[in-house]
């Protein structure tokens, strides 16, 4: 098998790309320069190509945002997988029906990556953007990443909703079921918030909910038959 070859320029673009941070409007040369390791010089030439392709936009203030294309590839990303009109529904009714936060993860190497969020009402609740990069080997959404990735048959136990505390995080409680398309896992849908709220009773309540939804959803994918008893 042939072995990845890392283009330096292309790894140097992406440090860029990725130095920005969703709570900042913007961000300085200088702060670029110390969160990438780069060189100022070396720096304002990869950023001139970044501007160039649109990736990046330079301020009046000479401070430094993402352009325009980076929203462009998260359309693009978000809209091929075929969710965007069926997910946030799916989310916006569980928050109303659990009061928790909602979310929806997939798989991103050793990583999952937040899709869609929908946060609880509650001022106390798990604070989880869309975007959010997140252990693949910790909580109830990764570890049912993990679990249905396999091939996974109608055959097979029918899928159940996997329920975590403090894995991620301390006093953090979730719950998360998979998501079939026709092909196989397209993702997981989960529910999270304070442990304190994640009594008994309401864990098993919102399990039914949430293997519910997480049907639902299976079944306008076309993957409803994965459920099958």
């Amino acid at each position: 098998m042939e072995k990845n070859v890392s283009v330096s320029a292309v790894d140097r673009a992406l440090d860029i790309l990725n130095a920005f941070r969703a709570d900042e409007p913007s961000i300085s040369l200088h702060e670029l320069s110390l969160r990438t390791g780069l060189y100022k010089s070396t720096l304002l030439r990869q950023l001139g190509t970044l501007i160039d392709h649109h990736c990046v936009t330079k301020l009046p203030s000479g401070q430094y945002q993402l352009g325009a294309k980076v929203l462009n590839w998260a359309h693009v990303y978000t809209s091929s997988l075929n969710l965007d009109q069926h997910v946030p529904p799916a989310l916006h009714d569980l928050v109303e029906l659990t009061g928790e936060g909602a979310s929806f993860f997939t798989q991103d190497g050793d990583m999952r990556v937040c899709l869609y969020r929908v946060d609880s009402h509650r001022e106390l609740r798990d604070h989880i953007r869309q975007g959010d990069l997140l252990p693949l080997d910790k909580g109830a959404a990764g570890r049912a990443l993990l679990k249905y990735a396999a091939p996974w048959s109608p055959g097979q136990q029918p899928p159940e909703a996997i329920f975590s505390v403090g894995e991620r995080e301390a006093e953090i409680a979730a719950l998360a079921a998979p998501v079939f398309s026709a092909a196989g896992l397209k993702g997981v849908i989960a529910v999270s918030g304070p442990a304190t709220r994640f009594q008994d009773e309401s864990v098993e309540a919102w399990k039914k909910i949430l293997l519910g939804s997480a049907q639902q959803l299976s079944r306008t994918l076309g993957g409803a038959y994965f459920y099958a008893s």
